[in-house]
């Protein structure tokens, strides 16, 4: 199941992250997410695996995936 939501130029998409446990690493995904062009807010769940992530457009899954990598985690997809 994907959940995106596109409503005037405002993109949400729901990811899902294997790996994180803690607050440290809600951070650190949050943060290397944030780094994305076009991204306004990210928020990440350590205990569902789920992130968040608001945009203005939708995103590259490539580049989403790239920023989960370096933050030390692995994309399973959308959620």
């Amino acid at each position: 199941m994907t959940t995106q939501t596109d409503t005037a130029g405002i993109v949400t998409t729901v990811y899902k992250v294997s790996g994180m446990s803690c607050g440290h690493c809600e951070g650190s995904v949050s943060s290397e997410i944030s780094g994305i062009a076009g991204v306004t807010s990210v928020q990440a769940v350590a205990s569902s695996g789920e992130v968040t992530v608001v945009s203005t457009a939708p995103l590259d899954e490539g580049a989403v995936r790239a920023a989960v990598d370096e933050a030390g985690f692995e994309l399973v997809g959308r959620a």
